[in-house]
């Protein structure tokens, strides 16, 4: 459609009136002789402007109209907008109404004159209705009327400039609205596309989207629009909640170019007074969050539907379209990241972090930049709550009995498998349970339970993020359990581990109820319980008391590893392991003597390493005998350990 022809061709005709109007104030007119009226408009100059030759209005097309047949416009709401838009279109129209008006200063159309020109009384209500608050001219923000403080007559009509700009064929959206945009790109495959485009086209006008992890609620709603041939505005409830005053914009903007509005998260936003802007006008409307549907939020009745979780099949195409021809050779991006959850926005800007960072060490596409562009989508809520460790070891750096390096690798492959496990194959139907996975480290300290957490994020490419028990653990009834609520829910949208250290303080045993002290503690273990069967993330829970652990909290573990204390063969290998290959040895040193008589764990000798170390470089020296039991002497101390002869033997004297 022409519209800029048609609206030309609208103002012909209006023109035509102009000039009627002009001859009946003049036959009107009780002092045509007046001498001052040249000081505002004179009779001569409107003659000018009326009879000076000019281009002529092409004839509208045929069947055309200004606006979408959705903003639901009578014949008398079009000719109002097109008196209106007059003076933004053609600069003659200001001195008519100013001529009009009889005020050179008010060179826009009134409402009376809105509605002579539109051949109506002024004081017929039918007409005078067509410019009230809640009409579609006003509803939809397509005109403004202003002065509110002057009789309703005399008070100016505007357009909004979006609105002029939309007419003269200008298909740009609002500048003040392009903050609160986001793009989302349709994504083929997405499940249960069908249903929301069948819902929307059958005349549902608002839908709500719970998400589930890994699932995408916006490329879900711009998939089912595209599916319709209709464009959609993907709007940030955050954004617009705390600019309100936008709503109308927005609105405006999807009559005007015929799309749907996709807005979301609501998890913890009010936007209760943007969707009443929207319940005024037959705009579709889809939400969407990761809670359930608030029926406070809108006094419509809403679709509520699922966005599930991305098939694998589908995120591997969205990673292909994105990384086409940057990959290095042998890369799986579908399979280097099978263990995130992420939805087709989060994918694309993952790969377009990973192709960034790419290009600055000026190479293809590794996995490592695939992960740590996957990371980079990780909300920064958790931090706040957890210390977000980025892992730096590997299973290499490990020295523990192969048993126990095979259940942690076993605890990595679960995270790696299960979409394949629970989603394809349907592993754990029903009961409300999450896709989480958890697992109980177990053993005395220093036995390498919070490094093997480490390792294990850093094998699936994770960030590990330790909670501390600071920030959870409150005197107050109710409020342990409220810090717990908060990280589990920052948790659900971060990909990556989380470690609760000294998990007995929190996930300890129940008991009789004796007093009220019991009763409380014991409805904390149980809240832990139900919030644990619920979790989608990864957790490791590392004790050094296993045995006060809750039997319930063991039923749901997926994996429990204990770690043992290391035998002579692995302390030989922790010493060695522990010194590194950087820090000078004198040839004085005895790591199987040390192994053989010091029955200490890993965390141990590394501390012992560390403290030889020191001693070493401030005696200007490589690291000799005498330092390294020097410093188990010292690990003894505060261990509340006696040196004694047997243990230290002929290095005794070294003890000090």
């Amino acid at each position: 459609m022409d519209r800029l022809g048609h609206l030309l061709g609208r103002l012909a005709a209006l023109e035509v009136r102009v000039r009627d109007a002009v001859a009946a104030r003049r036959a009107a007119d009780p002092a045509p002789d007046d001498a001052f009226r040249g000081l505002y408009l004179s009779d001569e100059a409107i003659d000018a402007l009326l009879d000076a030759p000019r281009q002529p209005f092409p004839a509208p097309p045929e069947g055309a109209g200004l606006l979408p047949a959705a903003a639901g416009l009578t014949a008398l709401d079009t000719e109002l907008l097109l008196v209106a838009v007059a003076p933004d279109v053609d600069s003659r129209f200001e001195q008519f109404y100013g001529y009009l008006n009889d005020d050179v200063t008010r060179r826009r159309c009134t409402a009376g004159l809105a509605l002579r020109l539109c051949g109506l009384p002024e004081a017929v209500a039918a007409g005078r209705a067509r410019l009230d608050a809640d009409a579609p001219l006003l509803a939809a923000g397509l005109i403004v009327v202003e002065d509110p403080g002057r009789p309703f007559l005399s008070r100016t009509l505007r357009l909004p400039d979006r609105v002029v700009g939309y007419l003269l064929g200008d298909d740009r959206p609002d500048p003040q609205l392009r903050p609160l945009l986001d793009e989302v790109t349709p994504v083929p495959g997405l499940p249960d596309v069908d249903l929301l485009v069948r819902a929307l086209g059958s005349g549902a006008g608002l839908a709500y989207l719970q998400e589930r992890a890994g699932g995408s609620g916006p490329a879900l709603a711009v998939s089912a629009f595209d599916r319709m041939g209709r464009p959609a505005l993907s709007v940030d409830a955050v954004r617009l909640a705390g600019a309100p005053e936008l709503a109308g914009p927005l609105l405006r903007e999807a009559l005007l170019t015929g799309a749907g509005v996709v807005l979301g998260p609501l998890d913890g936003v009010d936007v209760g007074a943007c969707l009443e802007a929207f319940s005024r006008v037959d705009v579709p409307l889809v939400l969407y969050g990761t809670g359930g549907w608030d029926p406070r939020w809108s006094k419509r009745p809403a679709l509520r539907l699922d966005a599930e979780t991305v098939p694998p099949a589908v995120r591997a195409a969205v990673w292909r379209s994105t990384l086409d021809g940057r990959l290095a050779p042998g890369v799986d991006p579908a399979e280097v990241t099978a263990h995130f959850n992420l939805g087709p926005p989060q994918i694309r800007r993952a790969a377009e972090a990973a192709v960034l960072s790419a290009r600055a060490v000026g190479g293809p596409v590794t996995a490592d930049l695939l992960r740590r562009g996957a990371r980079g989508q990780n909300a920064a809520g958790l931090e706040r709550l957890a210390r977000r460790v980025e892992p730096a070891v590997d299973w290499p750096d490990l020295v523990l009995p192969p048993a126990v390096l095979g259940q942690l690798r076993e605890l990595a492959a679960r995270a790696h498998h299960r979409d394949r496990v629970l989603d394809q194959w349907r592993m754990r139907p029903g009961g409300g349970r999450g896709r989480g996975l958890t697992g109980l480290f177990a053993g005395d300290s220093g036995t390498g339970k919070t490094m093997s957490a480490e390792v294990v994020a850093h094998s699936l490419g994770l960030d590990l993020y330790t909670v501390n028990l600071a920030t959870v653990v409150d005197k107050y009834v109710g409020e342990t359990e409220k810090n717990l609520e908060r990280i589990f829910t920052e948790a659900a949208g971060v990909n990556g581990v989380l470690l609760f250290d000294e998990a007995d303080a929190i996930f300890g045993k129940r008991s009789e109820v004796r007093d009220a002290h019991d009763r409380y503690a014991n409805i904390e273990s149980a809240y832990l319980l139900q919030r644990m069967e619920t979790f989608d993330g990864i957790a490791i829970l590392a004790t050094n008391l296993r045995a006060n652990l809750d039997e319930a909290f063991t039923r749901r573990l997926d994996v429990v590893v204990d770690f043992p204390l290391p035998d002579v063969e692995l302390r030989r290998a922790l010493w060695d392991r522990c010194l590194g290959t950087a820090l000078p040895r004198s040839n004085d040193l005895d790591l199987a003597f040390l192994a053989t008589a010091f029955e200490l764990a890993g965390g141990h000798i590394r501390s012992a390493a560390v403290t030889a170390a020191y001693l070493a470089a401030d005696a200007d020296r490589p690291v000799g005998m005498a330092d390294l039991i020097g410093a188990v002497a010292r690990e003894y101390r505060k261990l509340g350990r006696l040196c004694l002869d047997r243990e230290f033997g002929p290095y005794l004297a070294l003890t000090g």
